[in-house]
């Protein structure tokens, strides 16, 4: 697997540490674009990345030199296989200190993804291995997300948006997308609307209005259409 600590760098081990968490932050990015859409626009990854256009060309053109992406200007980003395997390190490390913040030291569902997002740059391989033990090697992080195996594998489950049921249609509820949005985790929480809760659409408003569940418990919920698209579920024959 590639070693971040041996790509090129500047001149200075903080200018050093800011460019290699730069590097992984923007393959990391990469990825999870990629899952939706595939290649992905510089577009979408200076939104993703909160940047300029221009300053996301510019670290595009550094990745693909480092042999990290495929570019093509009007034609969007790939990883190469490094690249990939860099990133899928990064993201194991934060869906694993994400699970292990709620299990061993008691932090919140909303409180794990900024402190993830710090941590994961910085931990060893053998302190890694020692959290996904300690969590007994789970598959899945607290918001639903798959966690990368050591070789890069990852458990599938064949999910769509809950906006996408009909009345009637039975699910459960297996992954929260937007998992750095607190407010509404917290809101899900309340509700009780959590990663394998069994739901049942019970009505849709029209005119892109809200959708009534019955959550597996008996009680009901009504969420919006934009809550509802951030909410994958696996259907229930």
């Amino acid at each position: 697997m590639p070693r971040i600590e041996n790509l090129p760098a500047g001149s200075s081990l903080q200018r050093n540490n800011l460019n290699h968490q730069a590097i992984e932050d923007y393959l990391k990015t990469i990825y999870v674009l990629a899952e939706e859409e595939s290649p992905v626009s510089t577009s979408r990854i200076a939104e993703a990345r909160q940047v300029k256009p221009a300053s996301a060309t510019s670290m595009i053109q550094r990745l693909a030199k480092l042999n990290l992406v495929n570019y093509e200007k009007h034609y969007g980003v790939t990883l190469t296989p490094a690249g990939s395997q860099i990133a899928l390190e990064v993201i194991r490390h934060h869906r694993l200190i994400e699970l292990y913040l709620i299990e061993a030291l008691g932090f919140a569902w909303d409180e794990v993804h900024e402190q993830a997002d710090i941590l994961e740059h910085v931990i060893s391989e053998k302190l890694e291995e020692r959290i996904a033990a300690a969590l007994n090697y789970p598959n899945f992080d607290p918001h639903g997300d798959p966690i990368p195996a050591k070789d890069g594998s990852m458990v599938t489950v064949k999910t769509c948006p809950l906006a996408s049921l009909d009345i009637g249609d039975k699910a459960r509820v297996a992954r929260i997308v937007d998992d750095a949005n607190s407010d509404m985790l917290r809101y899900l929480a309340d509700i009780g609307l959590v990663p394998d809760t069994e739901i049942e659409v019970t009505g849709r408003a029209p005119f892109d209005g809200p959708i009534t569940l019955i959550l597996s418990p008996g009680q009901d919920a009504v969420i919006g259409l934009q809550v509802a698209e951030s909410i994958l579920v696996e259907p229930l024959a």
